[in-house]
């Protein structure tokens, strides 16, 4: 889905938007709950981590999903990424196919048997926490602390697919942050049983930028992340510039890009998923902020991941 977040989302307090456009919350939240209820569930041969989110982008869901699975790797398992195929989500794809397999369909049903067939141990479904067509043997719900739950409300009135009662079909919540005594017991109401545990970000090649002026931008989101995660690591921005989720930049807005940089002298920087986004002629004129996810607790985590499959 490609949006530039309407910044009423994030708002604690209710607004005049979120007001507005409640009656089609409720609609769509009504929709969901008769799916779930007539979804015929499947189950498979091989166990299923689903790796999902319930408030929309910037959950760092994927960069996690990297991280699981160079765990189950370590504890000699053979596993893949499913997806459900979405032209504009190319980005995603091309970063995961760097790490490992990728089985995707317009039906996740249809990737996960193709990988089976392909000896296939276990599939890590990047998204799909929503689909419940299939029968998940561990779901984990991903947050960003910062954000957390915006406003509260689903879509369109906020930025949450589901409300907080769905973590009860949850096992893991990884909350990407400070550790945060609130937050857990929010969660923890819902679901007394749930697992939380957290995660940070480590730039991998900040030296790189350390203490450089740079124009930035990402198209991600919540790009506000991205330069707090900049900042930490002292890169000077000069300038930051938001675009939508998984957007795809036009000729002339790389050209202004690029152009921007050199007339301030600064360096060009950006996000992997939206460098993995730019046409490649015009890749040498701009850097990437590579990153991994870092599980605090990690071998804790992976002792209760073993417990599912």
């Amino acid at each position: 889905m490609k949006f530039l977040k309407p910044k009423f989302w994030d708002k604690t307090e209710i607004t005049f938007f979120a007001i507005l456009l409640f009656p089609i919350s409720v609609f769509l939240k009504l929709l969901n709950f008769l799916r779930y209820w007539i979804s015929k569930k499947h189950s498979f041969a091989i166990p299923v981590i689903c790796v999902g989110n319930i408030y929309i982008g910037g959950t760092g869901k994927t960069p996690f999903c990297i991280e699981l699975y160079s765990i189950l790797k370590k504890i000699n398992k053979n596993p893949a990424f499913i997806r459900k195929k979405y032209k504009s989500f190319h980005d995603e794809i091309t970063l995961l196919k760097q790490v490992g397999s990728i089985y995707e369909s317009s039906k996740r049903i249809d990737a996960l048997k193709n990988a089976i067939k392909n000896k296939i141990d276990v599939a890590i479904l990047d998204d799909g926490f929503q689909d419940f067509s299939l029968k998940k043997d561990l779901s984990i719900i991903c947050f960003n602390e910062k954000q957390w739950i915006g406003n509260g409300f689903t879509i369109p009135s906020g930025p949450m697919r589901e409300g907080l009662s769905s973590l009860v079909r949850a096992n893991f919540i990884i909350i990407n942050g400070k550790k945060n005594i609130n937050i857990e017991n929010k969660i923890l109401e819902k679901n007394k049983s749930i697992k939380i545990f957290y995660t940070k970000f480590k730039a991998l090649n900040a030296d790189e930028f350390k203490n450089k002026k740079a124009v930035c931008f990402a198209g991600i989101g919540n790009p506000g992340n991205f330069y707090d995660l900049l900042k930490e690591n002292n890169v000077n921005i000069v300038e930051q510039i938001d675009f939508p989720d998984h957007y795809n930049y036009s000729i002339t807005e790389l050209e202004n890009l690029v152009n921007k940089a050199k007339e301030n002298n600064v360096i060009l920087l950006t996000t992997e998923k939206d460098y993995l986004r730019v046409d490649k002629i015009y890749r040498e004129n701009i850097k990437y902020l590579k990153i991994k996810t870092e599980i605090e607790n990690e071998n804790l985590f992976v002792e209760e991941v073993k417990k599912f499959i």
